[in-house]
C-alpha cells in the first residue's frame, strides 16, 4: 500500500472509532436513565451494574449499529476531504477513481472481518450477560412480560417418537396434558396419555399422573392404567421455555446446532433463528457495501458541503434499516426464505451502489 492508502485508511478508522465511542456514551446515558429505577431495585453498586449488565449491553449496541457507524464515518471524513479539494487533487494527479476507492475497500473488509468475528462469538457472550440481567431484574418487574408463562409444545423426541405438552408452565415445570406417540412404519405402535406431567428434580426425568398406556402389535392392543409413572424424554425443561433472548445469546456454532436439533424435532417458528444465523454473515457484508456507497456519495464536492452528504447518508441508512426489518417480518410471518430475507437488503443496495458509482464524477 502507498501513502494515499494509509492516509485514507487512517482517517477512516479514526473517524469510525470516534463515532463508535461517541454513540456508545449517548446510548449508555439514555439506557441508564430509562432503567434507573430497575437498577436501584437490584441493590447493586455502580461497578456491579457495569460488570453484570453494561459489559453485555455495550457489545450488543455496537453490533446493532456497527454498519451505520461505518457508513457515517465514511461519509463524514470523505466529505471533509471533498470540501478541502483533496479528492480533486488526488484524481488530478492521475489516480483513477477506482484506485481512489481501494483503501475504502481495504478498510471496509477489515471492519467487516472484525464484525463477523464479533457476531459469531463475542457479541453472543455479551448478550448472555445482558439477557440474564434483563430477565431477572427488568422483565420480572413488568406485568406484561409475566402475564402468560404457559405454552403448548409439539416436538419430535427422536426419529419415531412424537410428544405433545399442553399448557406448560415454565416457572413450576408443570403441564395439564401430555401425549406420546411412537410410530413404526406408518402406524402407531405405542401411545401414552396423561392428565399431568411435571419435572422430577430428584430423578431428572418427567413424572406422569393419571396415565393411560397403550401397546399395539400384530396380536392386538394392550391398555394399562397407572396412577403415575416416570419417563425419560429427550427434552429438558429449559427447551420448553420461550426464551426471547435465545437467538441473541447463542454463539453461531451453538445456534446452528440448535436449529438442526429443533428441525429434527419438527419445531415451528425457526425462521427467526435462521434469519439471525444468516444475518451474522450478511451484516458484515453490508459493512463493505455501505463503505463503498458512503465513499461514492461524499466524494463529490457540493455546495451544501458535509450537511448535504450526511442528509443523503442518513436517508439511505434509514431505507436500509427499513428494508432489513421488512424482510425479517416477511420471513417470520409470510414464509419468505430466511437466506433471502437476510441478504435481500444487501442485494437491493448493491444495485443502488452500482448506480451511484456510474453517476459519480470521475
Amino acid at each position: 500500500m502507498k501513502k494515499l492508502d494509509w492516509y485514507i485508511i487512517k482517517k477512516f478508522l479514526v473517524t469510525f472509532f470516534f463515532c463508535l465511542l461517541l454513540f456508545t456514551v449517548i446510548a449508555v446515558a439514555v439506557d441508564s436513565s430509562e432503567k434507573a429505577d430497575d437498577f436501584v431495585k437490584t441493590g447493586f453498586s455502580t461497578s456491579e451494574i457495569i460488570t453484570k449488565y453494561y459489559y453485555g449491553f455495550v457489545p450488543w449496541i455496537w453490533g446493532l449499529l456497527f454498519p451505520l457507524f461505518v457508513f457515517i464515518a465514511a461519509i463524514f471524513f470523505t466529505s471533509k476531504m471533498a470540501i478541502k479539494s483533496e479528492i480533486i487533487a488526488i484524481l488530478a494527479s492521475g489516480t483513477s477513481y477506482t484506485r481512489f476507492l481501494r483503501p475504502y475497500f481495504i478498510g471496509g473488509v477489515f471492519l467487516a472481518g472484525l464484525l463477523w468475528i464479533s457476531n459469531w462469538y463475542i457479541i453472543p457472550k455479551g448478550n448472555e450477560r445482558r439477557s440474564e440481567f434483563q430477565t431477572r431484574y427488568v422483565d420480572n418487574g413488568d406485568p406484561l412480560n409475566n402475564r402468560d408463562r404457559k405454552s403448548t409444545n409439539y416436538k419430535r423426541a427422536d426419529t419415531n417418537t412424537y410428544v405433545g405438552i399442553r399448557d406448560y408452565d415454565t416457572a413450576s415445570k408443570f403441564a395439564n396434558g401430555f401425549f406420546l406417540d411412537r410410530v413404526k412404519g406408518d402406524k402407531i405402535s405405542y401411545n401414552i396419555r396423561a392428565d399431568v406431567i411435571r419435572w422430577d428434580t430428584a430423578k431428572k426425568n418427567w413424572k406422569l399422573q393419571n396415565v393411560v398406556e397403550r401397546k399395539i402389535d400384530s396380536l392386538g392392543e394392550t391398555v394399562t392404567h397407572l396412577d403415575e409413572m416416570n419417563i425419560n424424554l429427550n427434552i429438558k425443561p429449559e427447551e420448553l421455555s420461550q426464551d426471547k433472548y435465545l437467538k441473541d445469546r447463542l454463539t453461531t456454532p451453538a445456534l446452528k446446532k440448535f436449529i438442526r436439533n429443533e428441525s429434527l424435532r419438527g419445531s415451528e417458528g425457526l425462521n427467526t433463528y435462521k434469519v439471525e444465523l444468516y444475518r451474522r454473515t450478511a451484516t458484515p457484508a453490508a459493512v463493505i457495501l455501505l463503505t463503498f456507497i458512503g465513499a461514492v456519495i461524499a466524494s463529490r464536492k457540493t455546495r451544501g458541503g458535509s450537511g448535504l452528504h450526511l442528509a443523503m447518508g442518513i436517508t439511505i441508512a434509514c431505507l436500509f434499516v427499513i428494508s432489513d426489518r421488512f424482510s425479517t417480518v416477511f420471513s417470520t410471518n409470510a414464509g419468505l426464505p430466511p437466506l433471502l430475507a437476510a441478504w435481500l437488503p444487501n442485494l437491493l443496495f448493491f444495485i443502488v451502489g452500482i448506480f451511484l458509482y456510474r453517476k459519480a464524477p470521475k
